[in-house]
């Protein structure tokens, strides 16, 4: 039986948080959510993690930050950052060191399904 994934959500707003919570267990994944990037990696979800949806800009680690971090350990999650502030330096940093997608917030739920879906292809 495949496993099914399990999808970490990162970010500082409780409300976006929530939001893409429902979105990813409606498509029957498992979702864990997290204030802040510390909170993650403080947390036992990073080696069981299949995706990782990021905010950019939070308090403390940013989400290129923590992408970098990741990076760094030798973890290779797929990640999506979702951000308010979309900048094109930003967007091109995190994709060139290997992000599936940025989004700008707000996004339409379609466009993060087809996110997750790449991702979990990646």
């Amino acid at each position: 039986m495949p496993q099914i994934p399990n999808i970490a959500i990162v970010d500082d707003d409780a409300s976006v948080r929530m939001g893409i919570e429902r979105l990813v267990r409606s498509l029957g994944y498992i979702a864990r959510t997290f204030a802040s990037a510390d909170e993650f990696l403080q947390s036992s979800e990073q080696g069981n993690t299949s995706c990782l949806i990021i905010d950019i800009h939070m308090p403390g680690m940013s989400g290129l930050e923590l992408q970098s971090l990741l990076i760094g350990e030798g973890h290779k999650v797929p990640i999506i950052f979702i951000t308010a502030f979309l900048e094109d330096d930003i967007r091109q940093r995190a994709m060139t060191a290997g992000a599936v997608a940025v989004l700008a917030k707000p996004f339409a739920g379609g466009a993060l399904v087809q996110c997750i879906e790449a991702a979990l292809k990646h």
